[in-house]
Formats: structure tokens, sequence, C-alpha cells
């Protein structure tokens, strides 16, 4: 890690900012606690995401924990920007039709522009994920901060729509002004937005075979 003129810079961490060690303490203190309540009902299904460049204002992350309709439950780390702008965004999810029709990949690709008026663009930004892998740069950090006192117009989203988010005495948190994120591989659970906008929004269904998944990575 170096510091220089209030950035800070990481290469190729897991789960934003913080050392994996620290965050899966932090949120298995939480857990042990019962502090953390459930953000979203989710499918149970998992989905990935690459993002060749992603330039965001008033990031946030801290632990919570996503549950099924069946109540299975599944520790989180949301990743909350305020506004962010995307380059080259590609999801992909894959879905399992049966021994007949096989496996098929739902992939949707947008915002492949170096004009930033042609990327994808988000507003209040909320992203529920279990991994990721990229190289980032963030100014103005606040690392070990409770969680309780975030601010930022997507956190009021989240509060408004899941009182007492984020929550607890163990409430581990980071922040910081802006962060900047290039080659981004991630898995998640989740993701709302207040206002998501595609350029060139390209989707396609994708049959698996001969070993080609069709996979964002």
């Amino acid at each position: 890690m170096s510091q220089t003129y209030g950035k800070t810079r990481w290469k190729r961490f897991a789960l934003v900012m913080v050392p994996s060690l620290a965050a899966t303490a932090a949120i298995g203190v939480s857990m042990a606690n019962s502090v953390l309540a459930a953000s979203f009902s989710i499918s149970g299904q998992q989905f990935k995401v690459t993002v060749d460049d992603l330039r965001g204002d008033r990031f946030s992350q801290f632990g919570a924990v996503d549950a099924e309709s069946n109540g299975t439950k599944h520790p989180v780390a949301i990743s909350a920007f305020d506004t962010a702008h995307l380059k080259g965004l590609c999801q992909s999810v894959v879905t399992d039709l049966g021994p007949v029709l096989g496996k098929w990949t739902l992939v949707l690709k947008a915002g492949d522009s170096t004009e930033e008026a042609k990327q994808v663009y988000a507003e209040n930004l909320l992203i529920d994920l279990n991994q990721l892998d990229a190289d980032a740069e963030f100014t103005n950090i606040n690392i070990g901060q409770d969680a309780n006192t975030l601010t930022g117009s997507a956190l009021d989203d989240l509060r408004n729509s899941k009182p007492g988010l984020p929550s607890g005495a163990y409430g581990f948190s980071q922040t910081a002004e802006t962060a900047h994120l290039s080659k981004v591989q991630q898995t998640a659970w989740a993701t709302s937005a207040g206002t998501f906008k595609l350029p060139g929004l390209h989707l396609s269904l994708n049959h698996q075979e001969n070993g080609k998944t069709y996979e964002c990575y």
C-alpha cells in the first residue's frame, strides 16, 4: 500500500479496501451477535460482473446478510456509490433448464466507450458481493468507521427501504470520497440503483456447449 497526496492504492484486492482476514472477522463477529439485518430478498443465484473502468463518488462498504425466500442467508459486503460511471460493463448469469435444454447464459453488455457520456451511469448504486478483484485507487479514505455513521444518498435509499441498515455495535465499515477501479471482476448476489443508464445495451442468450460458457469471465 502506498499513500500520496490523500490517495491510497491497492493492487488485486478481494473485497474493497479491507484486508480479507479483517473483513471476515468483522462480518463474523457481527453475525455471531445478530446485529446484521438482511438487506435484500434474493433468488439465491449468483452472477458475474466485469467492468473495464469504474469511477464512483461517495463510496462506502460494510457487511450485511442477504436472505433467500427459503430462509438461507448469505454474508455479503455491500458496496455503495452515490454516483458511478462504468466503462465496458458485462454481466452474466447461468440458468440450468434441465437435461433436455441444458445450461444457458444470459449476457448483458453496455457502455463500451471512452466518452463518459456514452458509458453506463448509475445513481445510488448498491452491490451485494462476496468476491471482487480489481486495481483500485481511493481518495480521502476512512477504514474502520462505524457503519451507523455512514452518509450519502445511496445509504439513505437503503435505510429508507430497509430500516436498520447498516446496523449494530459491530458495524465495521469503510468510506472514501472517490473510488477508481479498473479491470474489475466480481461475483454478486444483488445489484440495485435509483438510476441506471445503459448506452449501447446488448443482451444475448447463449447455449453452453463444447466447453464454452459465454460468461463474462
